[in-house]
């Protein structure tokens, strides 16, 4: 799965370039208050894309569950702790999942 080029987002995290990106518009489950997500990719390489699940809604949630915005911080800490729990995104393969909330406390 590779992301929109248009729609993500760069950052840099330890000298490394990748790109994060949030749906441009809730799920129908977002909507409705499930968890926020968003991914991360190397760009221009076909490895495996880093899925984090906050603990928080979409700031758009349709019933006014507490919401969350993602800063670049929150994403870069994601990213290192992503890569010391395994997460080799230059290696093809399936999308590695990750607790937000798990990932920041480590």
């Amino acid at each position: 799965m590779a992301l929109t080029q248009h729609a993500s987002r760069p950052i840099v995290v330890d000298g490394v370039e990748y790109r994060w990106l949030v749906r441009q518009r809730p799920s129908s489950s977002q909507g409705i208050g499930a968890p926020l997500t968003f991914a991360v990719e190397l760009p221009g390489v076909h490895g495996a894309v880093l899925v984090v699940t906050t603990d928080a809604a979409r700031p758009d949630n349709w019933i006014g569950s507490p919401s969350a915005v993602i800063r670049p911080a929150q994403v870069a800490a994601c990213v290192r702790a992503a890569l010391r729990g395994g997460w080799r995104p230059a290696q093809p393969g399936p999308a590695f999942l990750a607790d937000a909330a798990l990932m920041e406390a480590s």
